[in-house]
């Protein structure tokens, strides 16, 4: 891979990057997104509630990260779900069915794995791969 077949996508919509990494990067057809927690791009600080708000927060920035990358969520095609604690998962899967499978729309692939910790003490981290039409 040649530095130039790799491309830096970045939206002020979505929060900063808090590290060295990139929002998403999109290489051919394909766009890897970072995982997304729950800030709010305009405060920099997390949502405020629990995880259907802090879930919420993750698609919408997610989404964000999507568009300016011109594609939207039906080209998602496998998420990573990062939760606090597994008590989480039902309250979680809600609201990712309303983004990623409304009625008619194929859902990606998914893991879902608990970890003991997360960036600025979030409650859950999405990442996703997305595959442009």
């Amino acid at each position: 891979m040649t530095p130039q077949s790799k491309t830096a996508i970045a939206t002020n919509e979505a929060p900063a990057a808090i590290g060295p990494y990139s929002q998403a990067i999109r290489v051919g057809d394909m766009l890897f997104a970072s995982g997304q927690v729950g800030l709010d791009p305009a405060t920099g600080q997390m949502v405020p509630g629990g995880i259907v708000e802090q879930t919420t927060r993750v698609f919408e920035n997610i989404k964000a990260v999507l568009a300016k990358a011109g594609i939207d969520m039906v080209h998602v095609v496998k998420t990573t779900v990062y939760l606090k604690s597994m008590s989480d998962f039902a309250a979680m899967n809600e609201v990712y069915a309303k983004y990623l499978a409304p009625t008619g729309v194929i859902p990606p692939a998914r893991s879902t794995v608990a970890v003991v910790g997360l960036p600025k003490d979030a409650l859950v981290e999405i990442e996703v791969i997305a595959k442009e039409a």
